[in-house]
């Protein structure tokens, strides 16, 4: 029979990431009451929308033991292409001066589509080229950044950043449904659709056997390849939604949108505990990765800690996160 202490020890490793979102929000709320105002929870929300996508899509990655360096720049090829195509007619400098209106639809699909075009790329090269996961996202990093720099230079923009965008498009990134941003609401059905191929789809078992041991998952039948090919391609096409959104939200685009976004989204899965090593990971700890950092970001901003400090506290919670997270799977090996 277990004793309190450790029945509290066990709930303490079990629950780590969620009492660490916990016990930030109300240290900073004992600095500043105000941090609980409906304000601060909304752009907290919308802070954390894109990044949540983003994550999860690397989520699917990493818990079939790979990486992927690209997502940050797909991010960035989305959202110039979408808002290239997406401007007012009227507006002075247009991308294309004499395109007509499209649907909106178009442009997003034309956006996500690039970003799955690039995760198949990448998913053939690790999958049937053999390629490790780090090199070759990192070469398709550097690949897409550069086709972003060339379309974005070319005439008559000339690498200006893209403005005047339509006011549909930009709702989704600024309007309300009942008061719930757009923008959130996607967000959260993404993180919804991920939580279901996760846990109820034979794509999500067999991304966690692979994760958890290749040679195992492909003994026992499961098509390694096409299950790689099929997670890559689903990543790079959440990154290139999360790129059209992140247009929407601010209302322009410029090829540098997604600098260093994949590893942002890397660490909140690693906090959220999705293991490097494949094999363990959950849609809801991804959750909570992201808002602790939305939380860190936003929330010591907003009591106004010195910008310098903020990267030690940062890294603190993220090392102290992690380890203790990590010790319910040890327990279980």
């Amino acid at each position: 029979m277990q004793t309190a202490s450790k029945r509290f020890s066990d709930f303490v490793v079990q629950y780590a990431i969620y009492l660490v979102l916990v016990v930030l929000v109300a240290v900073i709320s004992i600095q500043d009451p105000s941090f609980l105002s409906i304000g601060s929870l909304r752009n907290i929300l919308l802070s954390s929308s894109t990044k949540l996508i983003i994550a999860l899509g690397s989520a699917f990655i990493l818990v079939s033991g790979g990486v992927d360096l690209s997502a940050g720049r797909v991010v960035g090829l989305a959202a110039v292409v979408a808002g290239s195509m997406l401007q007012i007619s009227d507006y002075a400098r247009r991308f294309y001066p004499d395109l007509a209106p499209l649907p909106l639809f178009v442009p997003i699909l034309i956006a996500v589509a690039l970003g799955a075009l690039v995760g198949l790329l990448n998913g053939l090269a690790v999958a049937k080229l053999r390629i490790p996961p780090f090199i070759a996202t990192l070469g398709s990093m550097v690949i897409v950044y550069g086709l972003n720099l060339i379309y974005f230079d070319r005439e008559p923009n000339n690498s200006q950043p893209i403005g005047g965008l339509r006011p549909d498009f930009t709702q989704l990134g600024s309007g309300d449904i009942a008061g719930i941003p757009v923008i959130v609401i996607i967000a959260l059905s993404v993180a919804a659709l991920v939580w279901f191929v996760f846990n109820k789809t034979v794509l999500g078992k067999n991304m966690y056997a692979i994760g958890g041991n290749r040679e195992a998952a492909k003994v026992s039948g499961i098509n390694v390849d096409g299950t790689l090919v099929k997670i890559y391609l689903i990543a790079s096409a959440l990154a290139g939604l999360a790129g059209v959104l992140e247009a929407a939200r601010s209302g322009g685009a410029k090829s540098n949108y997604g600098e260093m976004y994949e590893l942002d989204a890397i660490a909140a899965c690693v906090v959220g505990g999705v293991s490097t090593t494949g094999g363990i990971g959950t849609a809801q700890g991804v959750i909570a990765g992201v808002l602790i950092f939305s939380v860190i970001n936003y929330g010591l901003t907003f009591i106004g800690m010195d910008p310098n400090l903020q990267f030690i506290v940062k890294g603190l919670i993220i090392i102290c996160a992690v380890a203790i997270d990590v010790r319910k799977y040890w327990a279980k090996t």
